[in-house]
């Protein structure tokens, strides 16, 4: 038997530490919450089996349904106007206008900032008494109000805004490499034929985009679900619990409110939502594939 190449065992060598890792500390931890949910767990881990009876306090909690009914909005319209506005700059950048690049790093910008500068940047600008609405004031428009901020009917729009505003440039910028990978041929030849710029992107090149619309809307959902820094930084939840997420839900009472069963519980439906996700659009995308 011939020895193994350091080529052929070096990367296994190297790459051995990074997954080792991650089977602990995420898959391993990921098993620990599923199993946490299912215990007597109250300020510090229990590991006496309760059943089924934190989901049953976890269902039965009228926040939880709040913060979900939040995730809702939040996430449909986070992810259908980042896609928009997304795909409407990277069409645009596709023109090839002068100061490309200069635009394509305004746009990305956003991205480069931590949720916490996010919100707290839009915080400030949404304010009442600080903000927007105090500016317009000043400049004579003395009836002009924006509270969203502190409106319990409007507060979770503001989250939206805040996402909309930072995770567009990176849909742009995926849906820009799409638009650059399209043959220009096919083009070509439908101006040939005498289609229109409109009707050459809506029938030609926005349909041939159909895996980046997938990873974009995967990603964003993702970015949705799992909301916490954006959220809390901007608004805490408030007012009361009118922007409030399960992240920040599993959050307070894993930690705040000593409820580490119930929290593990909320843990587990945050991921139960990610999968309900990801499994379809996957197994979709998979079929789309076999079917080309």
């Amino acid at each position: 038997m011939r020895p193994l190449s350091a080529d052929r065992w070096l990367p296994k060598l190297v790459l051995s530490p990074t997954l080792l890792a991650s089977l602990i500390f995420v898959y391993g931890f990921i098993l620990i919450t599923i199993a946490m949910s299912f215990t007597e767990s109250r300020m510090l881990p229990n590991w006496e089996w309760a059943g089924i009876d934190r989901y049953v306090d976890l269902f039965d909690n009228d926040r939880f349904w709040v913060s979900a009914k939040n995730l809702a909005i939040f996430g449909s319209l986070f992810i259908v106007i980042s896609m928009a506005v997304g795909l409407f700059l990277a069409i645009l950048l596709d023109q090839k206008i002068r100061g490309e690049g200069f635009l394509r790093a305004i746009y990305l910008y956003p991205m480069a900032l931590s949720f916490i500068v996010t919100g707290t940047a839009w915080k400030w600008m949404l304010n009442p008494g600080l903000g927007l609405e105090r500016i317009v004031q000043q400049w004579g428009f003395a009836d002009f109000t924006f509270d969203w901020l502190v409106n319990p009917d409007k507060a979770i729009y503001t989250v939206v805004i805040a996402g909309v505003w930072q995770s567009a440039g990176f849909a742009m910028a995926l849906f820009l490499a799409g638009l650059r990978g399209v043959d220009s041929e096919i083009i070509k030849a439908a101006q040939v034929d005498g289609a229109t710029l409109p009707t050459i992107y809506r029938r030609i090149i926005i349909p041939s985009l159909r895996p980046v619309f997938f990873s974009v809307a995967l990603i964003l959902a993702h970015i949705a679900i799992k909301s916490f820094d954006l959220v809390m930084a901007l608004t805490g939840g408030g007012p009361g619990t009118a922007s409030d997420v399960p992240a920040i839900f599993m959050y307070q009472f894993s930690f705040s409110r000593g409820q580490l069963g119930v929290g593990a519980a909320s843990a587990v439906m945050m991921l139960m939502t990610i999968m309900a996700v990801m499994v379809p659009l996957m197994y979709a995308e998979a079929k789309s594939g076999n079917a080309r």
